[in-house]
């Protein structure tokens, strides 16, 4: 089936503009979104929103309107992509990530790690979460600020993808970990990752859309809650995170753009949880909070 980009032409900072306006309006639907530089010299950037093309028309519809106020003389343009696995693709010549103590690399890249650093391995799949987007990588920094701090017995990652912050929690400490995802797809890739990785054991990964699953009856409350998903999803269930949080536990959240961090903390606030600490990384943050008052 064929994917369609649909992009307008913009600058650096108005690019940020069009990001925040599509993410409000696709990210809950799972329409994969993205702004990228194609001539520096010129300060052009362009904003585009992907989608199969039974979906191009209503999409092109929408993306229309949510561009008139802000950007009332940009013309869409379309790209029919060809039938290529983009992320084994763009991995093919990526270096390796080093986030903390972690270092997240693919096959082509083993024995890079230098003394002292927790290897990771993540082959192209079909799952995000590779190291080098700005959320995960803020994740890593942080399990390894957590879990260096204190001892941790359980942790959920939420929303796994590719596994690898669940490979991450377990390869830093005896861990017990919970690792859920809604989409099967994304749980066979991440079981897989941690086959690779050389875990046997201390790591569940579960098909959960939610919370409603007995799994984490079963495993929690936890030490430490991992959520990279996105702003709005994380918002909403603000309340039932915390509920599965064990007294003194960490949460760390991202997937969520620097113009919606407040919004995300005004909702853990709302539920009980104090904000630690933010990082920021192209865009994108990383929060880091506890029930600790």
């Amino acid at each position: 089936m064929a994917e369609i980009r649909l992009y307008i032409s913009t600058t650096e900072k108005r690019s940020e503009i069009a990001l925040s306006l599509m993410s409000d309006a696709f990210e809950e639907e799972g329409y994969a979104i993205a702004t990228m530089e194609v001539d520096e010299k010129n300060d052009i950037w362009e904003a585009s929103v992907y989608m199969f093309k039974e979906d191009e028309a209503e999409i092109h519809d929408r993306f229309a309107a949510l561009l008139a106020a802000d950007f009332p003389d940009a013309a869409i343009e379309r790209e029919v992509l060809p039938d290529i696995d983009w992320i084994a693709k763009s991995l093919e010549g990526l270096k390796p990530v080093r986030a903390g103590r972690f270092i997240v690399h693919g096959s082509h890249d083993r024995g890079t790690a230098r003394p002292g650093e927790i290897a990771i391995e993540i082959e192209a799949g079909q799952a995000f979460g590779t190291g080098h987007h700005g959320t995960t990588a803020g994740c890593l920094e942080v399990i390894f600020s957590v879990m260096r701090s204190r001892r941790v017995k359980r942790v959920l990652d939420l929303g796994t993808g590719s596994g690898v912050l669940a490979i991450a929690a377990r390869k830093l400490a005896p861990a017990r970990v919970l690792a859920t995802d809604i989409d099967p797809i994304a749980t066979r890739v991440a079981r897989e990752n941690v086959r690779l990785n050389g875990i046997a054991s201390g790591v569940t990964l579960e098909t959960a859309p939610g919370f409603h699953s007995t799994a984490f009856r079963r495993h929690g409350p936890f030490d430490l809650i991992i959520a990279n998903i996105l702003a709005r999803p994380l918002m909403r269930m603000a309340p039932q995170l915390a509920a599965q949080l064990a007294p003194g536990g960490d949460v760390i959240l991202s997937g969520i753009l620097a113009s919606q961090r407040w919004k995300v903390l005004a909702a853990y606030n709302g539920a009980g949880l104090r904000h630690v600490h933010t990082i920021w990384r192209n865009g994108w943050v990383t929060i880091h909070l506890d029930n600790r008052r």
